[in-house]
C-alpha cells in the first residue's frame, strides 16, 4: 500500500518536471525497470533511493517528508516555527536584511505567500487596507488581488494580476495545498479576475520593458517598482525551505524619490 502511494507521488512529480523514466533512473544510479516498478507500486524504494529521486527532481523538503511518510519511513527534516529560539539567528538576519532594504518594500513569505516578516516600507504600502482583506496572517495574493485591497490602486492591474495568478496557479499545482486551492477558488470569484482555467496562460507582456513593473497609486502619486525573489541556498528545515524573500526596487527616479521622502 505504501509503495503504491509513494509511486504515485514520484510519477506525478516526474511528470511535472518533464523528466523521462530513463534519464532520471540513470542519473540516480538505478535501472529504468526498477524506477518503473517503484512508480507502479510493485517495488518499495529504500529511503536513500527515495531521497535521491527527490533531490534530482528538486523537491522541497516538505514534500520529501511526505514521500518518506508515504513509503513508511520517518520524516527526515524538522519543521521549526520561525518564532522558535532555534531559528532566532536566522530570523534576526532576515529582519536585518529587510530593514536595510528600507525605504523600499521588502517581505518574507512562506509557501502560501503569507507574510512572515516585513519592513516599514512594506507596511506603509498596505496601511488602510481592512484586516479581513489582508488576512491573518496577511497574504500577498489576497491583498494584491482583492478589489478592496491593492487591486484598485494598481494602474497596470491586467498585467500585474496575470503575473500573480500564474504564480498562484503554479503553487496550487506544485504543492497540492488545500488552503492555497481554496484561496484560488475564492479569488476566481472577485471582479476583474479571469476564469480560473486560463490562469496558467495569462500574459504580462509590456512592450520594450526589460522587467515587469508594478505601477501603484499611493495618495495621488504613482509608484513603479519591480520585484526580486530569493530563497535559502542550503535549507535543512522545512520552514526555511518554504521561505522566500521578496524585495521591491524603484523602477524609475520618481519612485525612488517618493519612497525616500515618505520614509
Amino acid at each position: 500500500m505504501t509503495a503504491s502511494n509513494v509511486g504515485h507521488l514520484i510519477r506525478r512529480q516526474r511528470g511535472l518536471a518533464r523528466r523521462s523514466q530513463m534519464d532520471l533512473a540513470h542519473e540516480i544510479g538505478i535501472s529504468p525497470r526498477h524506477l518503473s516498478f517503484v512508480e507502479l507500486g510493485k517495488s518499495k524504494p529504500s529511503a536513500d533511493v527515495l531521497m535521491k529521486i527527490a533531490q534530482h527532481l528538486d523537491l522541497p523538503l516538505r514534500e520529501r517528508n511526505d514521500w518518506l511518510l508515504a513509503a513508511g519511513y520517518a520524516p527526515r527534516y524538522p519543521e521549526t516555527p520561525l518564532t522558535e529560539s532555534a531559528l532566532s539567528r536566522v530570523r534576526a538576519s532576515l529582519q536585518a536584511l529587510l530593514d536595510t532594504h528600507d525605504p523600499f518594500p521588502g517581505i518574507a513569505i512562506d509557501r502560501q505567500w503569507n507574510i512572515q516578516l516585513s519592513n516599514r516600507a512594506a507596511r506603509r504600502l498596505v496601511s488602510g487596507i481592512p484586516k479581513d482583506v489582508l488576512g491573518v496572517p496577511a497574504n500577498v495574493f489576497r491583498m494584491a488581488l482583492h478589489p478592496a485591497g491593492l487591486a484598485g490602486r494598481t494602474r497596470n492591474f491586467p498585467q500585474w494580476s496575470a503575473y500573480l495568478l500564474r504564480r498562484l496557479d503554479r503553487a496550487v499545482v506544485r504543492t497540492q495545498d488545500p488552503c492555497l486551492a481554496a484561496l484560488a477558488d475564492e479569488i476566481a470569484t472577485w471582479p476583474a479576475i479571469p476564469e480560473r482555467h486560463t490562469w496558467s496562460r495569462l500574459s504580462s507582456d509590456e512592450a520594450d520593458d526589460p522587467v515587469l513593473s508594478w505601477r501603484l497609486e499611493l495618495d495621488g502619486e504613482e509608484l513603479s517598482m519591480f520585484t526580486m525573489l530569493s530563497t535559502f541556498g542550503t535549507p535543512m528545515d522545512v520552514t526555511l525551505s518554504d521561505l522566500s524573500i521578496e524585495l521591491f526596487f524603484p523602477a524609475d527616479e520618481q519612485t525612488e524619490t517618493i519612497l525616500r521622502r515618505r520614509a
